[in-house]
Order: structure tokens, then C-alpha cells, then sequence
């Protein structure tokens, strides 16, 4: 959770600065996975003390509040790139630079693969499917991650225009995925990310 904190203050100032709207959305998504990390570790503790594991149907009022506080945050964020988009377009705003793109995007995808191992690793000590289930699902913030750096390169390198937008698409098009599974497990339905 602190490392999503701190790469979402980098994130959103560095797009900010740098007028990507990319990196900025990537970096609003690291506070509400900062959010959905508070909801992981409510489970966790609960299943400690407990010593069983996670059935959907014992999730805790405050999981379920968390996991719709994310999934709408998720949609939110959907919302708001796709209106920027439209208007950055429309206005024919670019970046001033991605390069900052490039490095917090290379950056995560290190640490989200090595998050990823640690989840599936403590899964499987506490024979949690949610647990396992979540750390599948963090394998989106490898592929937000990549769609960050794949279109800031592209940027960077080339100038091509529409780079940041087609990233920040592809950020819509995962807050929505999101957002959807965040739902369903608030309903009790188990994560799709198996």
C-alpha cells in the first residue's frame, strides 16, 4: 500500500508537470489501489485470526464498503480519462514530455511482478483462493504499467500525437474491468481474475 501511495503522488505531479494524461491517470489508479489494499488487508487479518480460509459470504461489512468505494473510484476514473481525452483532442493538447512515463512505468512493472509473487506465495500459505485471486488481479497493474510505457515511448521516441491518448485508453479500458470485478466481489461472487 505505501508504494502505491508514493507512486501515486509521483505519478500524478510527474503528469501534472508534464501535461501526460497517461501518467496522471496511472497515478490516480495507485490511490484507489491504495484503497483496494486496505480491503486485502482487512482480509488478511481477519483469516489470521480466524485461521481458516476467506468464504465470500464472511466478507466483513467494511471489504464490501471497500471494495465498492474502489470499484466506483475505478469507473470514476474511467469517466474522467475519456472526457480529457476528448478534449485534449479536440484542443490538440500533447504532452511536453513522457519520459517520466517511461521510468515510473518501468519501475512498477518490477515491483508489481515481485507484489504479485509475494500474493500468490502468501495464498498459498493460507490456502486463500481470494488471496490467489488478487494477486491474478494485480497483474493488471502490469498491464496498465506496460500500456503506460509502451505509449510514452512512443511518444517520447517518435512524437506520434495520439500516443498518450491511446495510452490512456487502454487505462479506461482497465479501471472498467476493475471496477466490474470490484462489484461482483462486493456481491459475493468470487474474483474473475482466477
Amino acid at each position: 500500500m505505501f508504494y502505491n501511495l508514493v507512486e501515486g503522488i509521483v505519478s500524478t505531479g510527474l503528469g501534472y508537470q508534464d501535461e501526460t494524461l497517461a501518467l496522471f491517470g496511472f497515478g490516480v489508479d495507485s490511490f484507489i489501489e491504495t484503497i483496494s489494499g486496505l480491503g486485502v488487508l482487512v482480509m488478511v487479518r481477519r483469516l489470521e485470526r480466524a485461521g481458516s480460509t476467506c468464504s465470500s459470504s464472511d466478507r466483513s461489512s467494511f471489504e464490501r464498503s471497500a471494495l465498492l468505494i474502489t470499484g466506483w473510484s475505478f469507473y470514476g476514473l474511467a469517466a474522467t480519462l475519456a472526457i480529457t481525452i476528448v478534449i485534449n483532442i479536440l484542443t490538440g493538447a500533447q504532452p511536453e514530455s513522457t519520459f517520466w512515463g517511461i521510468v515510473v512505468a518501468g519501475v512498477s512493472i518490477v515491483t508489481m511482478t515481485a507484489l504479485v509473487l509475494a500474493k500468490r506465495r502468501v495464498g498459498v500459505a493460507l490456502q486463500s483462493s481470494a488471496i490467489l485471486a488478487d494477486a491474478n488481479c494485480t497483474m493488471v497493474c502490469i498491464y496498465m504499467s506496460l500500456a503506460v510505457l509502451l505509449s510514452s515511448a512512443i511518444y517520447e521516441l517518435w512524437g506520434f500525437p495520439y500516443a498518450d491518448a491511446i495510452g490512456a485508453l487502454a487505462l479506461i479500458w482497465f479501471s472498467i474491468t476493475e471496477g466490474r470485478e470490484c462489484f461482483a466481489k462486493a456481491k459475493g461472487h468470487e474474483c474473475g481474475c482466477e
